[in-house]
């Protein structure tokens, strides 16, 4: 599985978008390893005030529920 992180200029500065992109990947360790399927890639988009603002296990809750819908998604 690869995982990549994005973060553009619209969610801040250089701190703002490094720890955006810290927050994703704490996540994604506790959440991809248990839900995430072997062979896929996955992107993880900061958006511009949620990644940073929203509650840790809020942004966690948004990660699995994507992921269950993936699931349920036929390919």
């Amino acid at each position: 599985m690869r995982i990549g992180f994005t973060a553009s200029k619209k969610v801040g500065n250089a701190v703002k978008r490094n720890l955006a992109k810290r927050r994703m990947r704490m996540i994604a360790r506790e959440v991809l390893h248990g839900h995430g399927e072997t062979g896929c890639d996955y992107v993880l988009i900061a958006r511009a005030g949620l990644t940073i603002e929203r509650d840790y296990q809020a942004l966690r809750g948004d990660l699995e529920y994507a992921l269950r819908k993936l699931q349920d998604t036929p390919a």
